[in-house]
């Protein structure tokens, strides 16, 4: 089954950045919205922040308001990679962090329900 594939999770520490990559080799990104999620133990998933094509070289993005200012999302259509990165760590910020993608353009949605192919997850843990 094809599914995006995280990485670059790990222990920082708080104050810290950290930019988690999606390979999204399988997907075209002028037909699907990758999104990030974030699912700490105990917690529900919880949508991060999210991109989709407008066509054209374009992109819609969006970012939670617990994340906005510290968490921005890009594509680099020449890697199929879309990044998420982090600035300011805080402990709060662990959590496990999954990729999806969903089947829609030109706004991309915050939440899990409306994507159907996830990532196994990359492991975030900001801790001194």
């Amino acid at each position: 089954q094809l599914h995006p594939v995280e990485s670059g999770g790990g222990l920082v520490q708080p104050g810290k950045s950290l930019t988690l990559s999606c390979d999204i080799s399988e997907f075209d990104l002028d037909t699907y919205s990758i999104g990030w999620f974030r699912q700490a133990p105990g917690m529900q998933r919880e949508g991060v922040s999210c991109i989709s094509s407008r066509g054209r070289g374009r992109y819609y993005t969006y970012s939670a308001d617990s994340v906005k200012g510290r968490f921005t999302i890009s594509a680099d259509t020449s890697t199929n990679t879309v990044s998420l990165q982090i600035l300011g760590l805080k402990p709060e910020d662990t959590a496990i962090y999954y990729c999806a993608a969903a089947p829609t353009t030109y706004y991309c949605s915050p939440f899990a329900n409306d994507y159907d192919t996830w990532g196994q997850g990359t492991q975030v843990t900001v801790s001194s």
